[in-house]
């Protein structure tokens, strides 16, 4: 047999094949929406890649017979093993076709790096974004990923437990809800009502002219709410950098914030699920794709409304806050045409937030993944 050989990405040409091998991966399977290469790019860019502020990384691509068979990024999050201090080597772009002596030399080389670097353990994969396409899908397969979630092969999960990998929390989670025929939807409708009637509470949507503001309320959110032992510490450029893409395309009326006396005290951000367009224009990995996006965004007819963050104050999380900006949003999306609202991504765990509301109002557990740890 060949043998593989795993090198790292030095010239134009080799990121670019980094960049483009899921192509190799997905190109037959009708759920993936292809990566906006764009973006893509930046997430790698020293200079503008949200990551590598305040990290280092490195990029593999392996090669039998002088054709690439897989990718792997190993890299090391400064500030979230300053904080946590557990040496975490976190690894992503980890794409290979179903060899598992080629799954095994990525790995392998990745530890190589991690172990250089005095790191103790893997956690992933993230593609150097906690909040972006992470995990593998374990199931889920019935239907496309929305905005932000990820998509592997059926014989990922097998590799990454064949080799020792062990989850690292949870699983993440998707929830589906139906919000033009949901007789469910009277369970929050009710007690939303009576909240609002006995509490001084403010339901506003987002205020983008006040940007820094409110990224300065999302990040206060994060770093308040998502403080369990896995939580990682938010920094503000981060924040900013997550939330930016979607500057352009949200809909301040459908990213709500409440407010009691003033302060924010929890927030829902939803936003058109894009990828129903993504899908369709080939990661804009050539000239025409852009054209074929722009005739697709003049009238794009999204079904989805993709909720991305449910952020409540820990003291207020027994109250109705939720309820009542649940209520407010299905209002509002249905009067803005969508027919039904992905709630992801989130921990199965996390009970105060996204799945036990959702499952209180009828939603339908749809997608999940997992993120894995092994000792390097």
């Amino acid at each position: 047999m060949s043998t593989i050989d795993v090198r790292p990405v030095r010239t134009k040409r080799e990121k670019r094949l980094f960049l483009t091998f899921p192509w190799c991966i997905y190109r037959d399977d009708p759920l993936w929406v292809p990566p906006l290469l764009p973006e893509r790019k930046k997430v790698l860019d020293p200079a503008k890649g949200a990551f590598l502020q305040h990290g280092r990384a490195d990029f593999f691509i392996a090669w039998r017979d002088g054709k690439p068979v897989g990718t792997i990024c190993a890299g090391e999050d400064f500030d979230a093993n300053e904080s946590r201090g557990l040496g975490e080597c976190v690894f992503g772009f980890f794409e290979y076709i179903e060899d598992y002596d080629v799954f095994c030399a990525l790995v392998d080389k990745a530890a190589e790096w991690g172990r250089e670097r005095g790191l103790k353990r893997f956690f992933g994969p993230f593609n150097l974004d906690y909040e972006d396409s992470y995990g593998v899908l374990i199931s889920g397969r019935d239907r496309p990923p929305v905005l932000l979630c990820g998509h592997t092969p059926t014989y990922y999960q097998g590799f990454m437990e064949r080799y020792g990998f062990e989850p690292a929390r949870a699983f993440n989670v998707a929830y589906a809800l139906d919000i033009v025929d949901n007789p469910d939807l009277s369970r929050v409708e009710r007690p939303a009502r009576r909240f609002r009637d006995r509490e001084a509470l403010t339901v506003r949507g987002a205020d983008l002219v006040q940007w820094d503001a409110e990224i300065d309320n999302v990040h206060r959110l994060l770093n308040t709410v998502l403080t369990g032992p896995d939580g990682i510490p938010w920094a503000r450029e981060a924040v900013e950098a997550i939330f930016s893409p979607f500057r352009e395309i949200a809909d301040p009326d459908l990213v709500l914030f409440a407010e009691i006396d003033g302060e924010v005290v929890a927030l829902f951000a939803a936003v058109p699920n894009l990828n129903e367009v993504f899908i369709h224009t080939n990661g804009l990995r050539y000239p025409w794709n852009y054209a074929e996006l722009l005739i697709r965004l003049r009238n794009p007819k999204i079904e989805c409304l993709a909720l991305k963050s449910v952020l409540i104050m820990p003291e207020h999380q027994e109250t109705g806050i939720g309820v009542v900006l649940m209520d407010e949003l299905v209002r509002r999306a249905r009067e803005k045409g969508y027919t039904w609202i992905d709630f992801s991504i989130t921990s199965a765990d996390n009970a105060h937030n996204t799945p036990g509301m959702s499952e209180k109002i009828g939603a339908e557990l749809y997608k999940q993944w997992q993120v894995y740890t092994r000792p390097l």
